[in-house]
């Protein structure tokens, strides 16, 4: 590719893809990946929307790839697990329709209690293993309220989807981690491509950056993908709760914040 194509300089847009490379890895054993990839993205002097919608892109990439990596080994059965899909891009077209009525200052304000909880619980809790437990609720129930939930989330905000979609399939639908990080996956790449496609049309993507991004990110989801088969809950349990509670601390920390306003305002 001839460097004048490239929107930015060769080094620093070849470091955009190693940082993709190593979020994918990490996305596809807890999720998270965006805390490496946004912050990167924003150094690089890309504006707020071309930011989000660049992510979205080399998101996808990485999403789509783990997804196949777990149906090809047998953790997810397409013919079965389509339903999740469908409800999480629902629910993230209408986040990302409705963007600008929804309150982001709350939301970004309860993000990081909700997150910390997230991790409690998976710190805490004994129904997370290997193989699967007893449902608390029924499978439509779930596709109809917890998925479309979260990929409304993802549609609207998005920093710790993964996370939720781990927490709700495990706790309420019984899913053991390989299985639940499996459907996780297909649902975050559900809520991705549909967001995509939404700032897509508005015209902020960054393709050519997005689409090399991409590419690295699919590598590394590749590795991650196996590293969490091989290695189930030793592997996906400490990472998610450290991803969590980074994000939840990150968030609480920006300022606008009242924890970061609150720590300091005396300073």
């Amino acid at each position: 590719m001839p460097f004048d194509l490239l929107p930015l300089a060769p080094l620093p847009f070849a470091g955009l893809c190693a940082v993709a490379l190593v979020a994918g890895c990490m996305d596809a054993i807890a999720g998270g990946g965006g805390l490496l990839t946004v912050p990167a993205l924003i150094l690089a002097g890309l504006d707020p929307r071309s930011v989000l919608a660049t992510n979205k892109l080399q998101g996808s990439f990485g999403t789509a790839s783990a997804t196949a990596a777990f149906q090809r080994a047998g953790h997810l059965e397409v013919k079965h697990a389509w339903p999740f899909a469908l409800a999480a891009a629902a629910g993230s077209v209408v986040g990302a329709l409705t963007l600008n009525a929804v309150p982001q200052r709350a939301v970004s304000v309860a993000l990081p209690f909700v997150l910390v909880g997230v991790a409690l619980y998976f710190v805490l809790s004994p129904r997370f293993g290997d193989g699967d437990r007893h449902r608390l609720m029924s499978r439509p129930a779930v596709l109809a309220t917890l998925v479309p939930l979260v990929g409304f989330y993802d549609g609207v905000f998005g920093p710790g989807a993964g996370s939720f979609y781990m927490a709700g399939l495990v706790a309420v639908l019984g899913f053991g981690v390989v299985k639940a990080t499996a459907h996780t996956k297909l649902c975050n790449a559900a809520s991705n491509l549909a967001g995509l496609a939404t700032f897509a049309l508005g015209g902020h993507v960054i393709w050519v950056l997005g689409l090399a991004m991409g590419l690295a990110a699919l590598v590394g989801a590749q590795i991650g993908a196996r590293l969490a088969m091989r290695l189930g809950a030793r592997l996906v349990k400490p990472l998610i709760v450290t991803v969590s509670l980074v994000l939840a601390v990150k968030l609480a920390l920006t300022p606008g914040h009242p924890v970061h306003d609150a720590i300091f305002a005396h300073r």
